[in-house]
């Protein structure tokens, strides 16, 4: 079993579990988008490019405006409009504006997009199991527990040492 500890080679202890549980998550995290994107990158894509075609092809056939594309990522992104610019540029996207309120831009994924998509998933569909196959259902399961509970830390008090 891997021991951060020894991973990061360091020699003090930590300043408190709830470091070491932090610090274990990012590198987790860490090592999880490293791999992804190692499985991704034949296509020519990020993972938040990847993402964002992922969203679109879920809201397809209508459209996304930014702010709205921006709430369902999985990692925010300082500059959505420059990643837009560059999958418009790959001719993933299309971009209109809105006939309601000419302000809004929407967003719709291309038919190139989609048969990206299309020619990716059999291989992003399996690479969670790939990645996360070694753990059993109940630690998967308590897993997707604990990362909802750090996401909202408000709804529950910490439980009693």
């Amino acid at each position: 079993m891997a021991n951060l500890k020894i991973e990061i080679l360091q020699e003090p202890p930590f300043s408190s579990l709830e470091e070491e549980a932090m610090l274990n998550l990012l590198r987790s995290a860490d090592r999880l988008a490293r791999a992804f994107q190692q499985i991704i990158r034949g296509w020519g894509l990020t993972t938040t490019q990847y993402n964002v075609l992922r969203i679109l092809r879920g809201a397809h056939p209508g459209g996304l405006a930014c702010a709205a594309l921006g709430e369902r990522m999985i990692a925010a992104e300082p500059d959505m409009t420059r990643l837009l610019a560059r999958l418009k540029r790959r001719k993933l996207i299309r971009q209109h504006r809105d006939r309601r309120d000419r302000r809004v831009v929407l967003t719709t994924i291309a038919a190139a997009g989609l048969e990206l998509l299309q020619a990716m998933d059999p291989v992003v569909l399996n690479s969670p199991r790939e990645l996360l196959g070694h753990l059993r259902r109940a630690e998967l399961t308590e897993l997707i527990r604990l990362l909802e509970q750090v996401r909202t830390p408000e709804a529950e008090p910490p439980a009693p040492e």
